[in-house]
């Protein structure tokens, strides 16, 4: 394995009942509150209520940011900002799912940044600090509650990118499975491909000696591939969404990816697409991972047939090991379309008109990907492939 330093400074707080901590850690930062959140579940399904009871037992002074969009917009990270600044704001605290706290990651940084927050976003500046920040998650899913990560989208250039910063972590993360009871099954669906594929992701790496993280890596998408299924088939039941909401986290808190470095391309080829067609993540992903994964036979294909053989449970038996990697690909694309997930770009009225365009928004800053590099034609050929 590769030779790293692993660093998580966010506290978590998971379980049945956490969701009565929120005071006591608001407390520690301020008494002023950006809250943020996205299109009003948390008003309908009482979260809002409790969480607002909560900051005025403190004498909390809150100020709203709502309307959150699920590909989260600069011009909304903008509004935050200038709320905080306007507003004298202490802690930002993000109920939500990963757009929301993706978006507050991106207003807690910028209000501490002197100049266009895009820069920071594209790189071209660096930021100095943040203000803390707190999250109550709602959704499991893409991890945002326990890592430095955040993807933010330029609709005006159509640009959907990712970044991060060691100031974009959260301070702290409430994770109480009985916020997500109310998450309907499309979203619930989407939630469990975005942590499988942040899995998957890491696992397509090319360091040595990581038995260890394999079988973590492993043991996280069959856990997901085992209680995905009874979760759908009973959407309150609170066990089944508290291992799930455990697994998002894990996907990406940064202990799969100890000492490897995993892949990335099929995030970076999503963003292109929802850039252009702002379709759900995690449906993009569904769709397209399939078609990378078969793009990539020829880079180690011992990973691809590690990955059938000890989570889709191909038998090796009398096989080629493109016929095993093959069949993989095939058990993932079934598990996920058996979840209700999409498998091909049609689904969401995409033809060929745009491949082009996605493909050079996807490669803009040259190649990319780890396990194996992708240019704009190899790109053009997986999104054609998709289609």
């Amino acid at each position: 394995m590769n030779p790293f330093i692993f660093r998580n400074p966010t506290k978590l707080l998971f379980g049945k009942g956490q969701n009565s901590a929120l005071a006591a850690e608001v407390q520690k930062y301020g008494q002023r509150v950006l809250l943020v959140y996205g299109g009003g579940s948390i008003k309908r399904n009482g979260l809002y209520d409790q969480v607002i009871g909560q900051l005025q037992s403190i004498n909390a002074s809150v100020v709203e940011l709502a309307g959150v969009e699920p590909n989260p917009r600069l011009t909304t990270v903008q509004k935050g900002i200038d709320l905080c600044r306007e507003h004298d704001v202490e802690l930002v605290l993000a109920v939500g799912g990963g757009s929301v706290i993706d978006a507050s990651k991106a207003i807690a940084v910028g209000a501490k940044f002197d100049g266009d927050f895009w820069d920071v976003i594209t790189k071209k500046a660096k930021p100095t600090g943040a203000l803390p920040l707190g999250t109550i998650l709602t959704l499991a899913a893409t991890g945002s509650e326990m890592n430095a990560n955040s993807v933010i989208t330029n609709w005006e250039i159509n640009q959907k990118l990712g970044w991060n910063s060691v100031y974009s972590y959260p301070a702290f993360s409430i994770l109480d499975p009985k916020n997500t009871l109310t998450v309907p099954r499309d979203q619930t669906v989407y939630g469990i491909v975005d942590m499988m594929s942040h899995v998957i992701e890491a696992y397509f790496h090319k360091a040595d000696n990581t038995p260890l993280q394999d079988r973590i890596m492993e043991s996280i998408l069959l856990t997901v591939i085992e209680t995905a299924p009874k979760l759908l088939d009973d959407l309150e039941n609170e066990e089944h969404r508290e291992t799930i909401l455990y697994c998002g986290t894990m996907a990406l808190n940064g202990i799969t990816q100890m000492g490897l470095q995993g892949d990335w391309a099929t995030h970076n080829m999503e963003h292109a697409v929802s850039a252009v067609y702002d379709i759900p993540h995690a449906g993009g992903l569904a769709i397209l991972f399939p078609h990378w994964l078969a793009y990539t036979l020829d880079e180690r294909i011992e990973r691809h047939v590690q990955l059938a053989t000890r989570v889709f449970n191909v038998d090796p038996a009398g096989k080629s090991d493109q016929d095993i990697a093959k069949e993989g690909i095939a058990r993932l694309t079934e598990f996920w379309t058996s979840l209700g997930a999409p498998n091909k770009l049609a689904d969401y009225e995409i033809d060929d008109s745009q491949v082009a365009r996605m493909a050079e928004i996807a490669s803009n800053r040259g190649e990319f990907g780890n396990f194996k590099k992708l240019a704009k034609a190899d790109v053009e050929k997986i999104l054609t492939a998709a289609l």
